[in-house]
């Protein structure tokens, strides 16, 4: 692996595979290694301190597979360590090396998909005690009001593959009720969690029909592209055609062939990571 050079993506668990499921869809040239900290997962209800610590050893450790750059495709993780990442931790490692996160090519966005200037965004506790996507789609959009709900039994559901289950509802149908009654104007849900593509389906059905859905996956897609487009030092310096998919875990990789392949949507055969602390 230290060969080549591909590009890394980092994910507290199985979540970051639908946001690597459209990376490669649309940039399917390049190497790529995932890596899940499924070991440590969950990251949402953790600390700052915590986060940043699990985040910052497994970046470490892609870095030591030979990536020059690293995709935080989890929410928590971008929102709780991303920043003391970029503006520290980097500046003892190698100069080239870049970590990007999901939250702010979202940002960058999501002003445009609402008509009332009012959005609701969904996510895990850490996300949303962070307040990074009001900051953020703040210095974009600031004339968008938004509306933030917690759903914390939502990525437990999905891990313990009760998300396709009737007794999921009950807590899609909760976390929903709540977000929409902060206000009567929202047309536009964010899903600032790369788990909740898998109940898209069952959230969408207890939405009104006015109220659109918006998951991340192709927007962080399409904003590697540009980024890619735009540093050409960085695009050179990626390998290609030698890896291409490679999957690994810091836990069991059985299990982790098996829901990852729910996430990714094709066959995941994963390999194991030791992350020494």
């Amino acid at each position: 692996m230290v060969n080549n050079k591909p590009i890394g993506i980092f994910d507290s668990g199985y979540g970051g595979l639908t946001v690597f499921r459209s990376i490669f869809n649309q940039l399917p040239q390049y190497d790529y290694i995932y890596l899940g900290d499924t070991a440590r997962t969950p990251y949402g209800n953790r600390s700052f301190q915590t986060i940043h610590q699990y985040t910052w050893e497994c970046v470490q450790w892609l870095f030591k597979q030979g990536c020059p750059l690293v995709i935080l495709a989890c929410n928590t993780a971008s929102a709780k360590a991303l920043r003391n990442i970029q503006q520290l931790d980097l500046k003892g490692q190698d100069p080239a090396k870049r970590v990007l996160g999901v939250i702010r090519p979202t940002a960058e966005v999501i002003g445009n998909y609402t008509k009332t200037k009012e959005i609701g965004v969904l996510g895990t506790k850490g996300t949303i005690q962070s307040e990074s996507y009001k900051m953020e789609i703040g210095k974009f959009f600031p004339d968008v009001k938004v509306h933030q709900q917690a759903c914390p039994l939502w990525v437990p559901l999905i891990e313990n593959g009760e998300y396709d289950k009737p007794g999921a509802d009950y807590f899609v149908q909760k976390y929903l009720d709540q977000v929409l009654a902060q206000s009567a104007n929202i047309d536009t849900l964010l899903l600032a969690c790369t788990h909740y593509p898998l109940i898209q389906q069952k959230i969408t059905a207890y939405l009104p029909a006015n109220i659109q859905v918006v998951s991340q996956g192709d927007i962080v897609a399409h904003s590697l592209v540009d980024y890619l487009q735009r540093h050409p030092e960085m695009e050179s310096s990626i390998s290609t055609g030698k890896t291409q998919r490679f999957f690994t875990t810091t836990d069991d990789t059985a299990d982790f062939d098996f829901y990852g392949e729910l996430f990714f949507g094709a066959k995941v055969q994963s390999g194991f990571a030791e992350i020494k602390c």
